[in-house]
Order: structure tokens, then C-alpha cells, then sequence
């Protein structure tokens, strides 16, 4: 595969022109270029800043994002980093962003040489007593890998190992419904080879059998052992069955792993017509990958339109419109009944031709682990505010994890890859004794060809949409409310709009809500 080409640089050249100081107010940012590499530069105050002015989990403009305090939030995925530093303090973003020092001569801005360091370089204080001596972490997905990571970024020097079925984890489970193959233009694997042996991150390929809460250990399949003074439960979910006959015939697929991503690479190769069973984020994500390789496709679901349940009958409408622009034929209110070699039968009797199908029907949490250990659960693994279970010393995080929302006031459990890595992040701090509160808004977001949805909060019920359209420019929010609170927003190319709601949201301020979407 070949390298994608590097883009042009812009803007001026902080090293050999500098910027006019005069031209930076407060809060400015201006995008420029230092050896070779483009720089954002950021006044705060009587300070200047310098760093990289892409974000380091997917290359978005920095510049573009929105200033919080001493920090830059990212567009298009709401990763935030310090100005100060570089780090890296939210995902879905990993990796520190470089630094430039700053120097003022003759009332314009100059930046000297880039400084990096090792994504993994503990940013925080020496070990304390209160720290334990081995950490075992139950699944590499999102919450798991993450936590391992942030064990390491804050000095924790014991033993982490890192338990998991899949022989490929951790990777970025993301780009698997985004395009056929997944790795045609970024490497699904979160991190290169060698990256955790030489963070001393043990990573063990296995099945586990159960934890042994009383004597602190982790027993797998195999037979062996792994004794934990701390355990982090991230498990997951899983993709929930179709149960209708011809479910297991070789052509029907589901999509949660990377090797199911890979046989259904392999059976998209030469199929002309797929169906896709339900109307899910993953479904339409698949459905819009396989027209992308130009195969004809129909997408069968009990709903009346696509993704209303959650983002509600506008946005539903206006997904379902894209979706038939592109040539996919949806067949709503109607269930399969049951499949065949080559063919999907509706319960309305329709046939439906196909060479590939794809099940996308939900996910359930992954719970029997926690279940046989006799930890607490209310439709999900009960946690509390830092993330401990009803067993000291037992973490969760992730798609099984039901936490005390402070935003809404409820106890949730939301199934999404940001949230996923922040509490595995927050979770692995708490297990050094940080008691740091996990109170994160929700966010999200779905790729459909070029069309990105930003989804900030959580709204498991609404009474009331609260539109804000600009048709000329094909750009929305969407604001979900509920007595007047407004729970989550879902906006389409207003990416800056959407940050400027998650920091509303945090604060619980209303009024910067109402200002916000009435200010279009």
C-alpha cells in the first residue's frame, strides 16, 4: 500500500518569519508550520503556546477545536490535550502531541526546536505506598487497553497483565464497520508491535474462566492463575444471536471482532448482493462500506426508520434519504424469518437475494464473569462513582458498566468507544488510590460515506427535539430534551458547535445550551 501523500504546508513560518504578537488576542489560534511540521499556535493570556496542530488520534485540525482553559479540544472526535505539555488528557487520543518553545523578539512570535517524548512517559508523581503491587485487567478492548496505558502515564511501576481471548487485541474496534478492508488506509492495531513488551504490559491470549474474589486471583481456561491486589473488569459486550433458521449457514456473518471483519472481507469478495438484518449504527456503518465496494444492498429491520430510537425522527428521516441516495433499499417494519443458501425470506414472504449477509441486530454486555463472582448487577456490573464494583478492589469499565451519571442523575451503561477509554483511563487512577469521580458526558460518533454524526450526552428519552437547521449549508443540531433539560446533542458539520454543547453539558448550564442553538 502505498504512503498517503503529505499535504502542503500553510500559513506562516514560525521559525524564520514569526508571527506578529499584535495579531494574536486572547484566546486566538492560528495554524502556521515549524521544520517541516504544521504548528498550531494558541495565545492564552499573556501566554503563548506551540504545538502540533493535528490531533493524534486521527489527524484533525487542531485549529478548528475549541480552547477550554490551558487546553484544546479536537473537532472531530473530542480528544483534548494540554497546551501546557502536549498530553493527551482525553480519548479516544492516545498519544501526546510534540511541543515547540516559544520565544518573543521585536514583538513577534518565534518557536524553536520540536519536543516529543515516549507516549507512555509517566506524567505524574512517584509511586505511594497506597499503590498495588499487581494489576490484572480482564479484556484489551477499549477500557481495557486504555487503563493499561494510563497505569504507565502515571508512574505505576508493578506488574499490569492484560487478559484476552482475541489473539490480535487490543485494536481500534471502531474502523471495522467504516470500510472493507479496514486497514486500506490506517492500521487497525492501536499499537505497533513490541509497544507493550516494552512498556512491561504483560499481554496474555486466553480464555477466563472465573475470578476467585476471596484469594484475589484470576483462573483461566488453561489452568493457570493470576493473582491481582487490583482487577479491572472490561469485558465488553458481545453481538446479540440471530435466532431464526439459517443463522449459521458459512455466508451469515456478525461483526464485533477483527476476524469477523475478516471473513466478511472475504465473503464480500465477488458477492453482488448482501443484506444487512438491522438498522444499528454497525448495520448502516456495514451497509454503507459494502456500497462502497459496489455491491448491491438491502437492509431488513422492524423499525419504521432507521436510528429514531436514538437520535429521534428528523435525523432517523434524513439517514434513511443518504442511505437511498447511495442505492441501498431499505425494508422497514418487516423481520427476516429466515435464510437460505443465497437467499433471505421475510416474514411478508419476500426473497431477498444474497450472497453475503450481515447481522447487526445490537449487542448484550458480557456479564457472566461478574455475575458468577457474585459482584452486583442491575443491567450492567453496578459501579459507583470511581468506578469500583460491589467488591473492594474490583474496577469496571466499559460497555458492562452501569455508573452513577451526575449529568442526568440516573445510574446508565452506554456502549460507546470514547466512554469505553475514558473510564478505563479514570479507572485505572482510582486503582492508585486517585478517587477521581467518573463524571464524563457521554459522547459519540457514525460515519456513513461522507456524512459524520457528533452525538455529545445521553438521551434514553426525550420530550422534545429542539431543531437548528442551515438547508443551504446541509448542517444541523439537534438538542433532546426533557422538562426543559436539555440531555444530548447530535449535530452534523457544526463539529464546533458540538464541542461548545459537551462543555454546557459538563457544567450543566442550560442558558449557554439555549444560547447556542438559538444563535443559529
Amino acid at each position: 500500500m502505498a504512503a498517503p501523500a503529505t499535504p502542503p504546508l500553510t500559513g506562516p513560518d514560525f521559525v524564520t518569519d514569526g508571527f506578529a504578537l499584535s495579531d494574536m488576542a486572547d484566546g486566538a489560534m492560528t495554524t502556521g508550520h515549524a521544520h517541516g511540521e504544521p504548528v498550531l499556535l494558541v495565545r492564552r493570556g499573556d501566554e503563548i503556546f506551540a504545538i502540533t496542530a493535528k490531533c493524534s488520534h486521527l489527524g484533525a485540525p487542531l485549529g478548528q477545536g475549541l480552547l477550554v482553559g490551558d487546553t484544546v479540544r479536537c473537532p472531530w472526535h473530542h480528544a483534548c490535550f494540554s497546551l501546557r505539555t502536549g498530553e493527551a488528557l482525553r480519548a479516544p487520543a492516545l498519544d501526546p502531541l510534540p511541543c515547540w518553545p516559544v520565544e518573543q523578539r521585536d514583538g513577534r512570535i518565534y518557536v524553536g526546536a520540536k519536543q516529543a517524548r515516549d507516549p507512555l512517559a509517566p506524567v505524574a508523581t512517584a509511586e505511594t505506598p497506597a499503590h498495588p503491587a499487581a494489576v490484572v485487567i480482564i479484556g484489551a478492548g477499549a477500557a481495557g487497553s486504555a487503563a493499561a496505558e494510563m497505569l504507565r502515564r502515571e508512574g505505576y511501576e508493578g506488574r499490569i497483565v492484560l487478559l484476552d481471548g482475541e489473539s490480535e487485541a487490543p485494536y481500534d474496534r471502531t474502523m471495522l464497520s467504516k470500510s472493507f478492508p479496514a486497514d486500506e488506509k490506517k492500521p487497525v492495531a492501536l499499537r505497533p508491535a513490541g509497544f507493550y513488551a516494552e512498556h512491561k504490559i504483560e499481554v496474555v491470549k486466553g480464555e477466563v474462566a472465573s475470578i476467585d474474589v476471596p484469594n484475589r486471583r484470576v483462573l483461566l481456561a488453561d489452568g493457570t492463575a493470576h493473582a491481582y491486589d487490583a482487577l479491572l473488569l472490561a469485558t465488553g459486550a458481545e453481538p446479540i444471536p440471530l435466532d431464526i433458521p439459517g443463522h449459521d449457514l458459512p455466508h451469515v456473518h456478525k461483526l464485533r471482532s477483527l476476524a469477523d471483519h475478516r471473513a466478511i472481507v472475504a465473503g464480500a469478495k465477488g458477492a453482488k448482493r448482501a443484506v444487512v438484518i438491522g438498522a444499528s449504527f454497525i448495520g448502516l456503518e456495514v451497509a454503507a462500506a459494502l456500497r462502497g465496494l459496489n455491491i448491491e444492498v438491502h437492509v431488513v429491520a422492524p423499525d419504521k426508520l432507521p436510528l429514531a430510537k436514538v437520535l429521534g425522527p428528523e435525523l432517523g428521516e434524513i439517514v434513511r434519504k443518504l442511505h437511498e441516495d447511495k442505492g441501498v433499499v431499505f425494508h422497514l417494519g418487516q423481520k427476516a424469518e429466515r435464510i437460505e443458501e443465497g437467499v433471505v425470506v421475510l416474514e411478508n414472504g419476500e426473497r431477498l437475494p444474497a450472497d453475503l449477509v450481515v447481522a447487526g441486530i445490537g449487542v448484550r454486555p458480557r456479564l457472566a464473569l461478574a455475575e458468577a463472582a457474585g459482584l452486583a448487577i442491575d443491567k450492567g456490573v453496578t459501579v459507583n462513582e470511581y468506578l469500583e464494583t460491589s467488591a473492594p478492589g474490583i474496577f469496571a469499565a466499559g460497555d458492562i458498566a452501569r455508573w452513577p451519571d451526575p449529568h442526568s442523575g440516573q445510574h446508565i451503561r452506554v456502549e460507546h468507544w470514547v466512554v469505553a477509554q475514558r473510564q478505563g483511563q479514570t479507572a485505572a487512577r482510582n486503582m492508585l488510590g486517585q478517587r477521581e469521580k467518573f463524571d464524563a458526558v457521554p459522547f459519540f460518533w457514525s460515519k456513513h460515506y461522507d456524512f459524520s454524526i457528533r452525538y455529545v450526552g445521553h438521551a434514553e428519552k426525550w420530550d422534545e427535539a429542539v431543531v437548528s437547521w442551515d438547508l443551504a449549508k446541509k448542517e444541523f443540531s439537534i438538542a433532546y430534551q426533557s422538562g426543559g433539560k436539555t440531555l444530548a446533542v447530535a449535530s452534523v458539520k457544526r463539529d464546533l458547535e458540538n464541542l461548545q454543547a459537551e462543555v454546557a453539558l459538563e457544567a450543566d448550564d442550560e442558558k449557554a445550551l439555549g444560547r447556542l442553538l438559538a444563535g443559529r
